[in-house]
């Protein structure tokens, strides 16, 4: 069976895509570390990488996520991703609530199987 998602949050810019989706393919007893994931690809070589969630916090309209790899913060509009191991910083536009292409689909659907 093809793995199965929805896209909760998608930031993008011209390397990146930083994607948190949430797997609706596993059974009601999974672990939530495993229904919700953060990914991030790079575009060129297609590579996915997984974030390890650590915490969040929300005030007003900033969304902030902690991972082991780094820091997210992100609004309706941007976002920024500082990397932890070395120290990268990458802008990116909220793209939440577009479709994501069917090339990125797939490729999230083949790192999931």
């Amino acid at each position: 069976m093809k793995p199965s998602f929805t896209c909760l949050y998608f930031l993008e810019n011209e390397k990146h895509l930083i994607l948190e989706i949430k797997r609706t393919d596993l059974p009601q007893d999974a672990e939530l570390s495993e229904v919700f994931l953060w990914l991030v690809m790079e575009k060129e070589r297609k590579l996915i990488l997984p974030l390890t969630f650590r915490s969040m916090d929300s005030s007003g309209e900033v969304q902030e996520r902690f991972f082991e790899q780094g820091y997210l913060k992100f609004n309706n509009l941007t976002g920024t991703y500082i990397e932890k191991f070395n120290s990268g910083q990458h802008q990116l536009g909220n793209k939440s609530g577009n479709p994501l292409q069917a090339e990125i689909i797939d490729i999230i659907a083949e790192y999931l199987a």
